[in-house]
Parts: structure tokens; C-alpha cells; sequence
């Protein structure tokens, strides 16, 4: 069986100058480290997709970066945007032939679906009638490819308190609207920060690690992980089968202010 191979990466919180530190951590310095291993270690890639929150400040000067530092890979490359993102800008940037903000991707018997959850203003997240209405869309009109949906906001719950507050506030309507359509296979978010697995009527749900910092598992409230920042590749099979992984970089975060109480 042939397979589609896909890196994602997430929540890379790229601040306006490549010198800046978030928590205490250079975001840059590890976004450049997690896609050096992962190019390393694993291609070659038929995709990169990118979920969300690419800056923690989001102006021209950092998306450029992460549009030079991916169209260096010379793999397509698919972003969509976070809470923190500013989309009209992103779109604006981030609008090469290689590297761009498109909807929907097809290869082989697959297609990728990337959807918009953002709230303006907000942390938690929301699908508008339009993108529903996109993804059926996308569904219906390609019923024989198996389809993964990428978006940043999860939409079942982590179960930390704090941050099953930010999922997708309409996430039974997304289900409700997927359910007639075998071909989906899985929805795949960034948003948790932490490694997330499970199956649920039929449809695996991913989450991914940020190539930055980690929020801790099973946690009441806010509260940061000393786990390194990490991707996750997907393989995605001719018989609609995938398997995936998480991998990090190894060592220590040392410079990581554990103590912080928000970001």
C-alpha cells in the first residue's frame, strides 16, 4: 500500500524578533530545531501542515520568517490558523506556491481539509456555517478519498480543566455534520500543546505537541510541562488506514520558567 506521508507541526508561537523568548524559551530557535530533526530523521514528506498559533504576536515581520524557513523545505506546505494568528495577514504572507493558506488538498486518494476555528479576540474556538458548510462540501464531492481534517482548536476534551474551557464551543455540530461520511478518517488539531490519541464513532482525534513549550496533562489549571517541544508524522494508507507518532528533541528545556501562571 502506498502512503501519504504528512509532518505536522503546531503552536509555534514565533515572536516579532528571532531573538525574543516566551516563557523563557527562544520559540524560533526550537520551530528551526523540530523541523531540522523531522527532515532528518523522516523524509522524504508529501506535506507539511502547520495548525495554528504560527505567531504569538502575529506581525509581518515573523510570518516572513516562517515562510522563509518552510519554503526552504521545498515541500507543500499547509497553514491554518490559531488564537493567537492574525488570518488576513497570514493569508497575506503566507501565499507562495509551496507554502499557503489553502482549504483543501488532494493526493492520491486522499484530501486534506483545513478549517478556521478562530474566534477574533478569544482563546476558545468556533466553526462558522461557512466552514462546516466548506467541509461537507469537501466531503460530498469527493466521497471515494479518505479525508483528514486539520484545525487548531481540539474538539473532544483533553480533561485539564482549563483547557477543555478553550475547545471548539460548537464541536457537536461539527460531529453531527461528519457523521454521514465514512471516508472521514481523522481530525487532527494543535491548540493542547501535549501528545493526545483516541478514537471516538469511528474517527481518530490527534493532538500535536508545540514546537515550543508543553502544557502538562491532567492538569486543573494552567500549568507547564518540562517535556521538549516535538511533531507528529502521519502515514496515510491506500485503504484508508493511517499510523502515526509523535517524536521530540531530546535533552532538557532549562531556560523554561516553570512557574509561569500564563503565557
Amino acid at each position: 500500500m502506498t502512503s501519504l506521508s504528512i509532518l505536522q507541526i503546531s503552536d509555534l508561537h514565533i515572536l516579532p524578533e528571532s531573538h525574543n523568548a516566551l516563557l523563557g524559551v527562544n520559540t524560533e530557535y526550537y520551530f528551526n530545531a523540530v523541523l531540522d530533526l523531522a527532515l532528518k530523521n523522516h523524509q522524504p514528506f508529501d506535506l507539511i501542515l502547520v495548525t495554528g498559533d504560527l505567531g504569538q504576536e502575529p506581525c509581518m515581520n515573523s510570518y516572513q520568517r516562517i515562510l522563509e524557513r518552510l519554503s526552504q523545505t521545498q515541500i507543500p506546505c499547509l497553514c491554518l490558523p490559531g488564537n493567537h494568528d492574525d488570518y488576513k495577514l497570514m493569508q497575506s504572507v503566507l501565499n507562495s506556491l509551496k507554502v499557503n493558506c489553502k482549504k483543501q488538498w488532494l493526493l492520491k486518494n486522499w484530501q486534506i481539509i483545513c478549517l478556521n476555528s478562530q474566534i477574533q479576540g478569544a482563546s476558545s474556538g468556533y466553526l462558522e456555517t461557512n466552514e462546516l458548510d466548506f467541509l461537507e462540501h469537501c466531503l460530498i464531492n469527493n466521497p471515494t478519498h479518505h479525508t483528514i481534517i486539520a484545525v487548531h482548536h481540539n474538539c473532544i476534551p483533553t480533561h485539564s480543566n482549563w483547557l477543555d474551557t478553550m475547545t471548539i464551543k460548537n464541536a457537536q455540530e461539527l460531529l453531527n455534520r461528519v457523521k454521514p461520511y465514512p471516508q472521514l478518517k481523522t481530525i487532527t488539531t494543535g491548540h493542547v500543546h501535549q501528545e493526545m490519541d483516541l478514537s471516538l464513532n469511528g474517527i481518530r482525534f490527534l493532538g500535536t505537541p508545540s514546537t515550543c513549550f508543553q502544557f502538562k496533562p491532567l492538569s486543573q489549571s494552567f500549568s507547564i510541562d518540562s517535556k521538549m517541544p516535538g511533531y507528529r508524522v502521519i502515514n496515510a494508507y491506500e485503504d484508508g488506514s493511517i499510523d502515526t507518532s509523535v517524536f521530540r528533541l531530546s535533552g532538557e528545556l532549562k531556560e523554561l520558567d516553570l512557574s509561569s501562571k500564563s503565557y
